[in-house]
C-alpha cells in the first residue's frame, strides 16, 4: 500500500477476515463518529475523527484522546461518512477502503455509500467498499474490473442504470457484450470459477461480491 490508500472507518458492522485486512493493511485511516470503533481490530490509528458525534459515546472518546478531531453540527448538509472521504481526498487518497459501509441499522446510508463509491470511481478513483463478508467494487462504463475470487464464491453485479457491452468472464453464467435492462436481475447470483473479470461499454454498476459465501457452489 501507499501513501494515497485510505481506509474510511464507518459506522456500519465489521466481521473481521483475512480478505479484510488484506485491504486494510498498510493504509492511512480516517475515522467517521462510530466508525472509530472497529480501529483497534484492525490496527489502525487514525490521523483524524470526523462527524457531529452523537454515536460515539465517552468510552470510546476516551481512548483516542490524541487523535484529531473535528466536530460537525448534527444539521450539516453531508453524512459523516462523506465529510471522511472528503478529508481523505483533501490528504490526496487515490484509493479508498470503505470499511463499515454495507448494512448496520440505517438502509439510506448504506445505499448512499454505494452512490458515493459510484461517483468516486467516475472522477477516477478506486473505491471498494467492505463489510468484511462482503465486498462491493463499482465500475463504470469504459473499465475493467479484475477481482480474485476463489472458485465457487458467490457474487452479483447491480445495474444502477441500464448496462450495455456487459462481459464477464470466468464465471459459471458468463456474458459477452450484454444488454441488462434497468431493474434486471439477471446478473445476481452468479458463481466465480476463480479470479474473474468483468467490463462495460456504458452504465453504471457494482459487483457485489461474497468471497466466504460458496453456497451455489
Amino acid at each position: 500500500m501507499t501513501s494515497s490508500s485510505f481506509t474510511i472507518l464507518l459506522g456500519g458492522n465489521l466481521v473481521l477476515t483475512d480478505r479484510l485486512r488484506a485491504l486494510t493493511k498498510g493504509t492511512r485511516s480516517i475515522a467517521a463518529d462510530s466508525g472509530m470503533r472497529h480501529a483497534a481490530a484492525l490496527h489502525l490509528l487514525p490521523e483524524l475523527w470526523v462527524g457531529d458525534f452523537d454515536s460515539s459515546d465517552a468510552a470510546l472518546s476516551a481512548r483516542y484522546p490524541n487523535v484529531e478531531r473535528r466536530t460537525y453540527p448534527a444539521t450539516k448538509a453531508a453524512t459523516d461518512g462523506e465529510i471522511a472521504v472528503a478529508e481523505a481526498i483533501a490528504k490526496d487518497a487515490s484509493r479508498l477502503v470503505l470499511a463499515g459501509a454495507l448494512g448496520g441499522e440505517r438502509s439510506d446510508h448504506a445505499l448512499q455509500h454505494y452512490l458515493n463509491a459510484l461517483g468516486l470511481v467516475e472522477d477516477g478513483f478506486e473505491a471498494v467498499l467492505t463489510s468484511g463478508e462482503e465486498e462491493a467494487y463499482p465500475f463504470v462504463a469504459d473499465s475493467q474490473l479484475e477481482l480474485e475470487l476463489p472458485k465457487g464464491a458467490l457474487f452479483s453485479v447491480l445495474g444502477f442504470t441500464a448496462l450495455e457491452g456487459l462481459t464477464i468472464r470466468n464465471a459459471r453464467y458468463p456474458l459477452n457484450d450484454f444488454s441488462l435492462t434497468f431493474g434486471s436481475s439477471r446478473t445476481l447470483s452468479n458463481i466465480a470459477e476463480g479470479p474473474i473479470s468483468v467490463s462495460l461499454k456504458r452504465g453504471r454498476a457494482i459487483l457485489l461480491a461474497r468471497p466466504y459465501d460458496h453456497s451455489g457452489a
